[in-house]
């Protein structure tokens, strides 16, 4: 292993048969798959927030954060769903076309406030 200063920086080169390779470690990222909050997230910094995606990208935090915020959001949805669903609980026993009707109503709601809370901030 050879050692050079450049720029003060000090890198370590391994070398392989006639050359040098720059002995570089990868960031270990999170295993867990983004879903739909983590990948949206993930979408709106790379389109509207270059420079933050670019700087999480290079240090390797940006899955870790985008897992954050789906996390976040999955947790708001739920909690969001359940208030809503509450008042029209009685609904279902009366009439259950309106009552899934409003349901898919409730979430799509749901979704909008976390996207506008969590997502795309």
């Amino acid at each position: 292993m050879l050692n050079f200063k450049c720029f003060t920086v000090e890198l370590e080169y391994v070398k392989v048969g006639d050359y040098l390779y720059p002995a570089l470690e990868v960031n270990s990222e999170p295993e867990e798959p983004l879903t739909k909050y983590g990948l949206m997230r993930k979408n709106f910094l790379k389109e509207h927030r270059r420079g933050t995606y670019t700087g999480m990208m290079l240090e390797g935090e940006l899955k870790e954060h985008c897992l954050k915020i789906q996390k976040q959001a999955e947790e708001r949805m739920k909690v969001l769903v359940e208030q809503m669903m509450r008042a029209d609980e009685q609904m279902k026993a009366v009439d259950q076309m309106r009552w899934v009707r409003m349901m898919n109503s409730i979430r799509e709601r749901a979704e909008e406030i976390v996207r506008n809370e969590i997502i795309f901030v």
